[in-house]
């Protein structure tokens, strides 16, 4: 098995509904009103789709950059690719304000937010929040 599969491949192939029931597996989520994880599915496909993502770019989420003249006040713009996958707050924040050090101007990260395609803006003293027109 493991000359041919990679875990991955394994677990595209392998995974079945069957064995999903059998061992009662689930996602989970974090809840929104006291941040506790939850059950969030069930449902096979949700399960697999989310062991896959944990695979691939090892779990963490793809970020890319956008813009380096955002707003044409030189401000660095970034995107989320969201695939499921809400970004950790707490992490963005560290994340952009570390960043805006670097770039010396607010930094911008476009993502999704309970399905909501939000940006997330540091301009070196605080995060702000804005929802946004723009598929991210």
């Amino acid at each position: 098995m493991r000359r041919v599969h990679n875990d991955v491949t394994f677990i595209d192939t392998f995974l079945t509904e069957d064995f999903c029931r059998e061992q009662k597996m689930f996602t989970f989520a974090r809840s929104r009103p006291d941040g506790d994880f939850e059950v969030q599915s069930r449902e096979f496909r949700a399960i697999k789709q989310q062991l896959l993502a944990m695979l691939t770019n090892m779990g963490r989420p793809f970020i890319h950059v956008v813009d380096g003249n955002f707003g044409n006040r030189g401000e660095l713009c970034l995107s989320h690719r969201f695939e499921g996958t809400e970004l950790q707050r707490d992490y963005a924040e560290a994340t952009l304000s570390n960043l805006c050090t670097l770039w010396g101007r607010p930094v911008h990260i476009e993502t999704r937010f309970e399905d909501t395609p939000t940006r997330l803006t540091f301009d070196g003293r605080e995060l702000k929040e804005e929802e946004i027109e723009a598929e991210v």
